[in-house]
């Protein structure tokens, strides 16, 4: 996958304030708040900062967590995992391949019957492009 490299100033007017936080400064953005935690339309989840699909409508399931969840990354090399010691704690990072964005995080707490996995994702860091069906 090819490197999407800016510079700081270039992601700054490029992105929302909220977005270049979480995509260039790993933050968060609060529970609930996000534009697609319940969003059920069907399509393309694509990263705010590049349009690299990431993920698709069929794979997001409502966890509960307050943020978008998805079993499984559109394609395997779309998404980068990395280890998250930040805050006291282990996670595992989720960040796009293309632009190195952070994404959120994933966790092995989600559906048992579609692979177990959950990919936390903030709502700021995605465009749903719909699929129109």
């Amino acid at each position: 996958m090819e490197k999407i490299l800016k510079s700081d100033e270039q992601w700054r007017e490029e992105l929302s304030p909220e977005q270049y936080a979480v995509l260039r400064r790993q933050a968060t953005e609060p529970p609930f708040t996000g534009r697609y935690v319940d969003t059920k339309e069907p399509g393309v989840y694509r990263c705010a900062g590049c349009g690299t699909e990431l993920f698709r409508s069929d794979d997001k399931f409502d966890s509960g967590s307050g943020w978008p969840s998805f079993t499984d990354p559109a394609l395997a090399d779309v998404v980068e995992l990395r280890q998250d010691t930040s805050h006291g704690m282990v996670r595992t990072e989720v960040v796009c391949a293309a632009c190195g964005g952070h994404l959120g995080h994933v966790f092995d707490d989600g559906p048992r019957d579609r692979g177990g996995m959950r990919y936390c994702i903030n709502s700021c860091a995605l465009d749903l492009e719909p699929s129109g069906s």
